[in-house]
């Protein structure tokens, strides 16, 4: 079980009755060039930054594509929490209703997750969490998955979210949308598995990892949300690597745009918002065959 009050807000504090009284002065010129060319600045606050682009592509009307992205960061005398949900879900094409399948994931995932996380993070709780953050994870998945079936049956999605508490990342999968992790030095690190027959065969040895890039029906999953009876799902947790960025995207990104090129359209951006535009914009320059969701997430302090 987690010692989830603790960890989140330690020990309350002592009260007091002492007023916080401050003067203040403007700061001279040489100590505002100070700060305006300091260009690599430490954060005394751990936080978390994020942002999103989406793009119904080029040779598509609709859009199956489905993107969530809750960032939030609690700070004070009790310690600092950086919190956060990211989930891409993109709706399985040639099946009815894959944006209905797709959008039902995420709002049941989330739903879900923030339910389980809000008294712990906006009120004064003091039990403990029964359930680990994985468990809570699969459960989310397991009921994103009733609702497919029952919302839009027939259909189906992939999954790919992230839920982020401080330092640790909890990631469920289920599907080709992948999660990476892309670093300043110029690597990049695949941190989901897709569960396409193309992905399943390269593992098996019977294609090389060239042949699987122009393999015919390379987009057909054997495993996806809404679909079969028995669900497995990717659950896992991981650290948070610092300094890099956390990306979740759909295969309309990642299926078309070099790996070489996604890591020059983030380290070569000003800002994580820039990033995401670069990098529609080079799906889309590709040729745009199908939609493009991705969530950019660093954290820093």
């Amino acid at each position: 079980m987690n010692k989830i009050y603790n960890w989140l807000f330690g020990p309350k504090p002592p009260p007091t009755k002492t007023l916080d009284t401050a003067n203040t002065a403007p700061l001279s010129d040489q100590q505002l060039q100070a700060i305006v060319s300091n260009q690599n600045p430490r954060f005394d606050m751990q936080q978390l930054i994020a942002a999103g682009g989406q793009s119904v592509g080029k040779q598509r009307e609709l859009n199956e594509d489905s993107l969530l992205a809750i960032t939030s960061t609690m700070a004070g005398n009790s310690g600092n929490l950086p919190f956060a949900l990211y989930i891409i879900a993109d709706g399985m094409g040639g099946h009815q209703f894959g944006e209905v399948a797709s959008n039902a994931a995420i709002r049941t995932v989330a739903g879900y997750v923030l339910r389980k996380f809000h008294s712990y993070l906006f009120q004064i709780k003091t039990d403990t969490m029964d359930e680990s953050f994985q468990e809570i994870m699969l459960a989310a998945v397991s009921e994103a998955q009733r609702a497919i079936q029952r919302e839009a049956p027939g259909s189906g999605t992939t999954l790919t979210a992230a839920l982020v508490l401080g330092q640790q990342i909890t990631v469920a999968h289920v599907g080709d949308s992948r999660a990476y992790f892309v670093y300043p030095d110029g690597r990049i690190e695949a941190i989901t598995r897709d569960h396409s027959l193309v992905k399943r065969l390269e593992e098996l040895g019977h294609i090389s990892p060239e042949e699987a890039e122009n393999y015919p029906h390379r987009n057909v999953l054997y495993r996806a949300l809404g679909q079969g009876e028995i669900l497995e799902p990717d659950i896992f947790t991981v650290a948070f690597p610092q300094p890099a960025t956390l990306m979740i995207c759909s295969d309309g990104l990642w299926g078309v745009v070099s790996e070489q090129d996604l890591v020059r359209s983030i380290n070569e951006a000003p800002n994580l918002q820039r990033a995401c535009q670069n990098l529609v914009t080079a799906a889309n320059t590709a040729g745009g065959p199908d939609n493009i969701s991705v969530i950019l997430a660093q954290l820093i302090g």
